[in-house]
């Protein structure tokens, strides 16, 4: 813990309005802190129990106060009670409770007018550790987008995982390692699937040099590469699910080692 976070978590025992706490708990959850003493400050905002939250960013349409302002105006009126914002570089990040008509995607629709390029929402997650991942993988996405050339409006959890990845983002890191690695992987050792796509992906995504690597028709290779894509939910034919694989494949090695 650094003298800044030991300063955040000492004003706990002394009198500090909303404001403050605000921005205490925001600093705390994107620097990943997650503790019991944050969960305190959370309680103090009215963030009870094991609630539902996410969290959209982006770059204000004009200032960073006005884009608050429509944020917080917006949750009130979708009925709504707790926002917490704060702000990291140029971007603005916002994390709302989930409760009425406060969801994603209609919270999202509401606010989008108040930022530019780009924008993310994060998937729905649970509890003070679930709000720091949504607000953390907000901010490894909105430093990700000008990787995209072009990026969608809102960008999502899963568009941005090899960049993200580069950046230091752990979860995504661990979502690939997970979920697109070791499903590749699977639990039987004659299963082709993962020598398989390494291959393809080995020489350049062409049939040929994969079919005769692994002596198989390259209709078996094409069978193979579709199974593939249903279980992981990545295509090896497409340029950018390639790129994908590739990242997914190149960290589990290492971890695996």
């Amino acid at each position: 813990m650094n003298s800044e976070q030991a300063d955040i978590l000492d004003l706990l025992s002394g009198h500090t309005d909303d404001t403050t706490i605000e921005r205490l708990a925001f600093e705390c959850l994107l620097t990943n802190m997650t503790d019991d003493r944050v969960v305190s400050l959370m309680n103090i905002l009215g963030w009870q129990g094991d609630f539902n939250c996410f969290a959209i960013g982006g770059v204000p349409s004009a200032s960073l106060a006005s884009t608050s302002l429509a944020i917080r105006k917006a949750v009130r009126d979708l009925g709504g009670e707790h926002v917490v914002i704060g702000t990291y570089g140029t971007f603005l990040l916002a994390l709302a409770c989930q409760m009425g008509a406060v969801t994603p995607e209609v919270t999202c629709t509401a606010v989008m007018p108040a930022f530019s390029e780009p924008l993310y929402l994060s998937p729905v997650r649970s509890g003070v550790a679930g709000a720091s991942h949504a607000l953390r993988e907000t901010m490894f996405s909105l430093q990700a987008a000008p990787a995209l050339s072009t990026p969608s409006r809102p960008l999502r959890a899963d568009e941005l995982l090899p960049e993200r990845a580069l950046l230091g983002d752990d979860y995504a890191r661990e979502e690939l390692y997970r979920n697109v690695y070791q499903v590749l992987r699977g639990e039987n050792p004659d299963d082709p699937t993962y020598l398989t796509v390494s291959t393809f992906l080995k020489y350049g995504s062409s049939l040929e040099n994969t079919a005769k690597e692994l002596n198989v028709h390259p209709n078996t290779v094409r069978y193979r590469l579709k199974r593939a894509a249903e279980t992981t939910g990545w295509d090896a034919t497409d340029p950018r699910d390639a790129y994908v694989l590739t990242t997914a494949l190149a960290i589990g090695r290492m971890r695996d080692r």
